[in-house]
């Protein structure tokens, strides 16, 4: 077989029609009504205790933390109240002995330390003034509104959420292992160590990175009736949206508030369909999920989401190289190839290691819509070491790249359409012709060429929804979820407390402060004065 027409037999495996995009949107609203009835299910349908989203017009100065790997990124918000924000910001790594520390204390109390130096450094002033009224506060309402900040954790790990800032720790992932950790409330290990240092802050809410993005592109880009999707398309795939109260058929224990009539569900949807009802499942499918750790599971980020996109294309090409009959990459006479030179591919090039073909080469071959590929090409030697490669190569490269980023909007389409209908918000009157508001991040619908044009391509091709359907909807780039959006959410805590629970934050601190063994007794004394 030709290259060409082995190249077209391989675009066709990846092609996903409009009757597959259907079964598919009806399976997703099917396994996202078991997710709200029962717990071990595909899609996992985390109520999140978030009970609404913001309007644009907040304010205040709220702080967020992030802990999502290496990193940890402490974060001041102001609020301005007009949809706008303004955000400071630190960033430092984790040492590598604390990822892998005997306690939980060693690596919460580092994390700790971190927000006091922030403190410090961006706001002195309320710290420094809270230190000093705190020796003599009268005024417990006073102390509470005007000198805790409310601080919205972002941990991107995975947690059994029981409670707007109460989480257990499941299991560590990303190169952390703490096993003293597992089974406790996260929130809690961090707070411990905040009061240990006597920090003016308040750990108010555990955050999900897709809610902070749902959060945050409400706040900015508000409408008549507010954001009903965030999600995530990057490296993983996830996303979050508003579902009525009286839907979610399944136990929420603890706290919320039920006024709404409302709360956030975090799907986990890169497990949809993990039993292969409709998902497509190529031969190239098949290979790398044996390959990952985690096989038959997350079957849909694994076609969707931008850490697999690439390694498909390589497995692909891999195929190909293998077959003596098919000349890719391996032109043999210096004549047919139009730049006059032979091609080779170098032994240590990323085609030959697992996940060293990254997703970015996809996206300059979408880009490249040059008659000769210049920049594909270009980009096929600099990050792949395949020397001269010939037009006909970078055509076959740019079909399958194309065919696989194709399959994945589409199913990514499948996703958020599932979501508008289960929704109802095409119909509602309440909306009336009002734009139904989806907030994304991540570098898939950033970065990738004509992405978010093929998801629309797919929505208008759904039953329910339609070209003039997909008209409505406005797919918008929702920025920094785990600062703005984290933030957010410690500010809808916040109201939560004032609505619902009435404590007495002022005692709850100097009962924290009398219990700590670090604690001066005569501070103890000062703050019963």
């Amino acid at each position: 077989m030709t290259l060409e027409a082995e190249t077209k037999a391989v675009v066709a495996q990846f092609d996903y029609t409009n009757e597959d995009v259907n079964k598919a949107v009806k399976e997703f609203i099917r396994q996202m009504g078991e997710g709200l009835e029962k717990e071990g299910t595909s899609l996992s349908q985390i109520p999140t205790y978030v009970t609404g989203v913001p309007k644009g017009t907040e304010k205040g100065l709220y702080m967020a933390v992030d802990l999502g790997g290496t990193n940890f990124r402490v974060c001041s918000i102001n609020l301005n109240g007009d949809t706008t924000f303004n955000l400071t910001f630190s960033k430092v790594a984790i040492p590598r002995e604390l990822m892998v520390a005997k306690s939980a204390k060693e690596l919460f109390a580092f994390l700790a330390k971190q927000i006091e130096l922030f403190l410090k450094e961006h706001h002195g002033d309320q710290f420094e003034k809270h230190v000093r009224r705190r020796m003599t506060v009268t005024s417990p309402e006073g102390f509470k509104d005007e000198e805790v900040f409310r601080l919205g954790f972002t941990f991107s790990f995975p947690v059994q959420q029981i409670g707007i800032n109460k989480g257990k720790l499941i299991r560590w992932t990303k190169g952390f292992d703490i096993p003293d950790a597992v089974g406790k409330d996260v929130c809690a290990l961090l707070q411990q160590e905040i009061d240990i240092l006597h920090l003016p802050v308040k750990v108010a809410a555990l955050v999900n990175d897709t809610v902070g993005t749902l959060m945050a592109r409400s706040y900015t880009s508000p409408g008549k009736t507010g954001t009903v999707l965030g999600a995530i398309f990057g490296t993983g795939t996830n996303g979050a949206y508003v579902e009525k109260l009286a839907n979610i058929k399944k136990p929420v224990t603890g706290e919320f508030d039920k006024s709404t009539g409302l709360m956030v569900v975090n799907t986990e949807w890169g497990s949809f369909d993990n039993q292969l009802n409709v998902l497509p499942n190529t031969k190239w499918d098949i290979e790398l999920d044996k390959e990952t750790p985690n096989p038959g599971i997350q079957m849909y980020e694994k076609r969707v989401s931008g850490m697999f996109l690439g390694e498909i294309v390589r497995l692909v090409i891999v195929d190909l190289l293998k077959k003596p009959e098919v000349s890719l990459f391996k032109d043999e006479n210096s004549s047919t190839n139009d730049w006059k030179s032979t091609t080779s591919i170098a032994p240590n090039s990323g085609v030959f290691t697992q996940w060293g073909l990254d997703t970015s080469v996809m996206s300059v071959a979408a880009a490249d819509t040059t008659p000769e590929l210049v920049a594909l090409r270009q980009a096929l030697e600099e990050q792949l070491h395949i020397y001269s490669p010939s037009l006909d190569d970078a055509q076959t490269f740019k079909a399958i790249a194309a065919a696989v980023g194709r399959r994945a909007a589409r199913l990514s389409a499948v996703a958020i359409a599932a979501i508008v209908l289960q929704s109802g918000t095409l119909t509602d009157p309440a909306y009336d012709g009002e734009e139904i508001d989806i907030g994304v991040d991540g570098s898939l619908v950033e970065h990738y060429p004509y992405f978010r044009d093929m998801i629309y391509e797919a929505l208008g091709q759904i039953e329910g929804i339609g070209a003039e359907g997909a008209k409505r909807i406005r797919i918008g780039i929702a920025k920094d979820g785990s600062g703005v959006g984290a933030a957010l959410i410690a500010l809808v805590a916040a109201d939560m407390e004032k609505r619902t629970s009435g404590a007495d934050y002022i005692g709850e601190l100097r009962d924290t402060a009398k219990n700590s063994p670090s604690t001066p007794a005569d501070e103890v004394a000062a703050n019963d004065a």
